[in-house]
């Protein structure tokens, strides 16, 4: 990469000169248009994609991260089911992102926050009835020691529940909008350069998600871990809403965490939370399309 600005980053594939004898596999998704991605988030994720953290750490980190969810999920039958430590938590998340984890994962993990509470704003703006949302839009990595992970999750269940309320309260339902109200689909104020750039900073997002999700369980209750692992099988959920609201049942395709009636194990939590997190950026892609807006 020849520059922390998401402009102007030049991954290795695309520096390097295209050979037909030996296609980088890279260069083939970065060219791909298949599906909806804005060129600066896919040039940053798949900068980290094709790091030697993800080809060379990644094989060793998640095998040993999902032991650690088993020897976890044993030790939680001895401790008291109410015991957890957000804020130790939260603190150790934000202080391995600040001092191990690259730019552009803390990049996509802080954008993270502001397209997911885009996404509720989206829903709760085009929707029949009147729904409280609480948006999450961290600047900087230290804002998230205020529990926005935990907070993350509760705002998703809630948004749910309040949503499906209102709808059963007033006898109506979602349906197609004919003029969408797409103000809240921004660019969120954040930039790659601005992210720590240390000695130490070259842990990939899949690997660093992998490490602290053993962590994550071991902070919280069982509960708040269950339902933080359930959560991202929402995704069909909120997919199903947007497509009411768009008439775009097509845009299903792209939702791989299914189904939210069928739980899954909490051991393939930090794949399902990458995919979560891919989803979340392509529909933020599509939401600006359909804005007319140039991706």
């Amino acid at each position: 990469m020849k520059s922390q600005n998401t402009q102007d980053v030049v991954p290795d594939f695309l520096a390097a000169e295209y050979d037909a004898r030996d296609p980088n596999p890279w260069l083939a998704l970065y060219l791909d248009n298949s599906t909806p991605l804005s060129e600066e988030v896919k040039r940053v994720w798949l900068l980290d994609s094709s790091s030697a953290s993800r080809q060379y750490l990644l094989p060793f980190v998640r095998p040993l991260a999902r032991l650690m969810i088993i020897l976890i999920q044993i030790l939680k039958i001895f401790v008291p089911k109410r015991w957890s430590a957000s804020l130790t938590l939260h603190w150790l998340l934000a202080t391995g992102l600040r001092y191990f984890v690259s730019p552009a994962a803390n990049w996509l993990i802080l954008r993270h926050f502001h397209l997911g509470s885009q996404t509720l704003a989206f829903i709760a703006a085009n929707a029949p009835v009147k729904v409280e949302t609480s948006p999450l839009q961290p600047l900087a990595i230290e804002d998230l020691k205020d529990e926005l992970f935990l907070k993350h999750d509760l705002n998703l269940f809630n948004f749910v529940i309040r949503l499906n309320k209102a709808l059963q309260a007033e006898n109506t339902c979602l349906v197609r909008v004919e003029n969408p109200d797409f103000s809240m689909i921004i660019d969120p104020p954040l930039r790659l350069e601005d992210m720590p750039h240390g000695w130490f900073n070259f842990i990939d997002l899949q690997t660093a998600i992998e490490l602290f999700t053993p962590i994550y369980q071991l902070f919280l209750t069982d509960n708040d871990f269950w339902r933080a692992s359930n959560s991202l099988q929402l995704d069909e959920t909120i997919g199903l809403y947007i497509a009411r609201l768009l008439n775009v049942p097509q845009h299903l395709i792209l939702v791989n965490n299914k189904h939210p009636l069928v739980p899954l194990s909490t051991l393939r939590a930090g794949h399902r939370l990458v995919l979560h997190g891919l989803s979340t950026e392509m529909l933020h892609a599509f939401f600006k399309q359909q804005a007319g807006q140039r991706c």
